[in-house]
């Protein structure tokens, strides 16, 4: 089952299931968000899909004019956009490990073979210890602070870098998305397509600065994927630049191709209580396999991401652009 979030012509937020082979949309009676959704079904001890199969739908929509009206919405939000939590791991897939340790090590050709970087190691550990068996513990992954609730750009809308970015580059990954009861206890709402997009020049300066390029926009959807994610994912990440493609790489995710199990990645991000706070919605993604950067592209203002893998539905594509310099003053009191 998948789930997209939208504005209707009455400019009222709507969620709509998606069906006919993803031409249509039906749009669920009562429900304006997927957060309403998830917690009407934590209270009343339903399965997510089971709830959504239970609406009543009160309208069908053609998919096709909903997204070329721009009126599709982030698969996920929270009316506090400051209790919406943004986070991620890296060094999670093969291809974002080889990636990591050409930009930390400057040398992409020794990048498996010789373990020249902290980057490597790390990967390395997650390949023996980041699947444990049912009831253990494994390795903890690195982990990153994106922002929160502010810095999600809905789909087909700019990702825009800072005046001060060096660069401006996608990365293509799957991202887990969550709420947190009233206990305490985290739920997993579904899972979706995110461009986590980062400044890749900054972080080759130096690898201490991978924080500092993380502090960017990112984007999902647009549609939210209800139920396990498949073993393996497979699909298509693009660089399109005035309408031709500048660069496309394979895009390959799922535990079949992941150093760590999800429910590894789960562990070492819930645990923290700070995590586990009451009515927060948390958006994790879980590493990218694949970006343009590591080819030697850097993308340009007007430049279009595309990401377009089968099994959440239609492509995420967003422009990207250049924000003004703004004048920053701290004022002593």
């Amino acid at each position: 089952m998948r789930l997209v979030q939208l504005t209707d012509e009455k400019a009222e937020r709507r969620v709509a299931r998606v069906v006919d082979d993803g031409a249509m949309l039906e749009v669920l009676q009562g429900h304006a968000s997927v957060y309403d959704l998830a917690i009407e079904a934590i209270r009343r001890g339903y399965g997510l899909a089971d709830l959504v199969r239970g609406c009543p739908v009160d309208a069908r929509l053609d998919y096709d004019s909903v997204e070329l009206a721009g009126a599709l919405s982030a698969p996920i939000d929270h009316p506090d956009p400051a209790r919406l939590l943004v986070s991620g791991t890296g060094i999670t897939h093969l291809g974002s490990a080889a990636a990591r340790d050409a930009m930390h090590s400057g040398n992409a050709e020794s990048a498996i073979a010789a373990a020249p970087s902290d980057s490597m190691k790390m990967f390395r550990w997650g390949l023996e210890r980041g699947k444990p068996r049912a009831g253990e513990v494994g390795v903890q992954p690195e982990w990153f602070y994106k922002g929160d609730g502010s810095c999600v750009v809905r789909p087909g809308a700019p990702l825009t870098m800072p005046s001060f970015a060096l660069s401006g580059g996608e990365e293509a990954e799957i991202v887990g998305i969550y709420i947190v009861d009233k206990r305490g206890r985290p739920w997993r709402i579904g899972f979706a397509l995110g461009n986590e997009f980062s400044d890749h020049l900054v972080e080759e300066q130096n690898y201490l600065y991978a924080a500092h390029a993380k502090l960017r926009e990112c984007s999902m959807g647009p549609e939210l994927l209800v139920g396990e994610l498949p073993a393996s994912v497979n699909g298509r990440s693009r660089v399109i630049r005035d309408g031709q493609t500048l660069w496309e790489g394979e895009f390959a995710s799922g535990e079949d191709n992941m150093s760590h199990s999800i429910a590894n990645l789960e562990h070492h991000h819930f645990k923290y209580p700070m995590f586990r706070r009451p009515d927060v919605v948390h958006c994790h993604f879980f590493g990218a396999a694949v970006l343009s950067f590591a080819a030697g592209v850097r993308p340009e203002p007007g430049d279009v991401f595309e990401l377009d893998v089968a099994p959440f539905g239609r492509p995420l594509r967003n422009p990207l652009r250049r924000a003004d310099a703004e004048p920053v003053t701290v004022t002593p009191l």
